[in-house]
């Protein structure tokens, strides 16, 4: 499918991650959904989002692997915003999967569902920070994603890990428990361990990436 014709703001990589979030809800009204994983950047996006329109959409892909931490922030987030999160759930896979083929595992578990997801939606916003990893190095703060064929917001992509903890700090966001334990990224249990940017996920592997973002 051909980009189709949308005015982008000229100035939109200098535009705030708030402005960001804005246009995304102005431009897709009901067609926008926050890809939520529950990690620092989404603390953020889920109060810059939920702050500019309280019935926002926001989905999550429940492997049925997530730590306990996650689950606890999931049911936080929807008290606290008064909000139900969409949920996307892959079929039922092997004892192991993820070791013995991990990338059917992966494709089974997240990018299906990922996929089913986007389906109806014209843009999707992402916490993808530039700095996380050099696969993540270029990535637009709004751009058209031709993997998926719709826009993909990514607000926070030229933000640090501190201007994240700054902002969370400041409005005394809820946040991931794991992250006061040394874990910078968090996926499933099976695949995530302490370490600074994307170095804990898949460790012991040359993989930082889980297929949604690439």
């Amino acid at each position: 499918m051909a980009m189709p014709t949308l005015q982008l703001p000229p100035d939109v990589e200098t535009r705030s991650a708030e402005e960001i979030v804005r246009f995304c809800v102005e431009t897709f009204p009901g067609k926008v959904a926050l890809a939520c994983s529950f990690q620092k950047e989404e603390s953020v996006l889920l109060d810059l989002l939920f702050g500019l329109e309280p019935k926002a959409r926001v989905f999550a892909i429940d492997t049925h692997f997530l730590f306990p931490e996650t689950y606890e922030l999931w049911r936080e987030v929807e008290r606290r915003y008064d909000t139900t999160i969409e949920v996307f759930e892959g079929a039922p896979v092997e004892d192991r999967l993820w070791e013995a083929k991990p990338d059917l595992y992966l494709a089974i578990a997240k990018v299906e569902p990922l996929n089913r997801a986007l389906l109806d939606l014209d843009c999707w916003i992402t916490g993808v920070r530039r700095d996380q990893s050099p696969t993540r190095a270029d990535a637009p703060k709004l751009g058209w994603d031709a993997g998926h064929e719709l826009w993909k917001a990514n607000p926070l992509a030229d933000w640090s890990d501190d201007d994240c903890w700054a902002f969370i700090k400041e409005r005394g966001l809820p946040y991931n428990a794991l992250h006061d334990r040394g874990y910078a990224a968090i996926g499933d249990t099976h695949s995530t361990l302490p370490g600074a940017g994307r170095e804990g996920r898949w460790a012991g592997s040359d993989r930082t990436e889980c297929g949604l973002h690439t």
